[in-house]
């Protein structure tokens, strides 16, 4: 085996030595750029970082849209009032119809018969009342035995009434203009009373029917005139008026709002289509706002942090007003132009030090 000349391991030495003193020097110049770091770090410690915002005095966007859809200006549902069979139907799904039309008939010879017995009973519950009265006169009867009397031919004339009501009924007659939109008997079927007839809807006039958050309702009042969107009619205007506000919201915190057409020409719109109220209201006087995320927990707190001598975090309160969208109107307690901290509260105490991030 060769022997390794002297000149080849005085190289391999001296690229040993000095990759370990290369080694070293980075190893130093690491420490010394750490130890530059935890003095920096050192130097602000106890500064909590925070963001934080400026109080602005602007005029606040009231305006705001809903959406939802049409639906008929009234809906009835027709039902049966008396047992019997269905003999004709007038109507068919889709016909227009009027008020006081008749739609369909019931068969009425029970009912018929049951009117000729009313007024039999009436007939002679008269005529005994005019013997009674004559034998009054003459001592035959007591006053109560007239009284009685007199009660007969009261009930009787109920049961009579009663029983003109109930062939009445067996003409099923519409209350409301409107379309048939639904029919749900044939001739010779029978029904009880209760059974669904038909569906009757009047979309003359349609309503859109949308919900809106409090803070929206609480600018809104019966009467208000509201501009509407139609999805299927980009390109057309619609108005309408505010005819009911729920005075309860529902299960999702809303507020249940119907808003009438204020015409509807050649019945474009129709029941179930989907719409947009367009809710304007005039430039509102400017007033400070801040971020809603300055109120660390809910904005009913009225509580925020606020930056002093551009370090020192002081709790203020305040009077929160309106809030729009992520705005929170001031009423009392911040001057425009101070400082708050929208960002960190939770790590916040009164006369913390804090670092704002820009």
């Amino acid at each position: 085996m060769a022997k390794r000349s002297p000149v080849k391991i005085i190289i391999t030495l001296l690229l040993v030595v000095g990759a370990f003193a290369l080694i070293a020097f980075v190893l130093t110049n690491n420490k010394k750029k750490n130890a530059e770091k935890t003095a920096v770090v050192s130097q602000s410690n106890g500064d909590i970082s925070v963001r934080t915002s400026i109080a602005t005095k602007q005029p606040l966007e009231l305006g705001f849209t809903a959406n939802g859809n049409f639906v008929p200006g009234q809906q009835m549902d027709f039902s049966a009032e008396n047992s019997g069979r269905v003999i004709r139907v007038n109507v068919d799904e889709g016909s227009k119809v009027s008020r006081g039309q008749t739609l369909a008939v019931i068969k009425t010879d029970q009912l018929n018969v049951d009117v000729e017995s009313a007024q039999a009973n009436f007939a002679n519950a008269t005529k005994d009342l005019s013997r009674y009265e004559n034998a009054y006169k003459t001592g035959g009867v007591t006053q109560q035995q007239l009284d009685q009397a007199k009660l007969a031919v009261e009930n009787a004339k109920a049961r009579l009434s009663q029983a003109q009501i109930k062939v009445g009924d067996a003409n099923i007659r519409s209350s409301i203009n409107g379309i048939v939109n639904k029919r749900y008997i044939e001739p010779g079927a029978v029904v009880a009373p209760g059974t669904k007839l038909f569906e009757l809807v009047d979309v003359s006039k349609l309503k859109l029917a949308i919900t809106v958050n409090e803070q929206q309702v609480a600018s809104l009042k019966v009467g208000d005139k509201v501009n509407i969107r139609a999805s299927v009619f980009p390109d057309k205007k619609f108005e309408g008026r505010i005819t009911f506000i729920a005075p309860k919201s529902d299960a999702s915190l809303n507020f249940p709002v119907e808003i009438e057409l204020s015409s509807n020409p050649g019945t474009q719109l129709r029941a179930g289509m989907y719409g947009t109220a367009v809710f304007e209201f005039p430039t509102q006087t400017p007033v400070i706002t801040i971020p809603r995320t300055a109120f660390g927990g809910s904005v009913s707190s009225n509580q925020v942090f606020v930056v002093e001598n551009g370090n020192t975090a002081k709790t203020r309160k305040v009077i929160a007003g309106r809030i729009i969208g992520d705005q929170v109107e001031i009423l009392e307690g911040l001057n425009e132009g101070e400082t708050v901290i929208t960002s960190g509260q939770i790590n916040l105490t009164e006369g913390s030090k804090v670092a704002p991030i820009k």
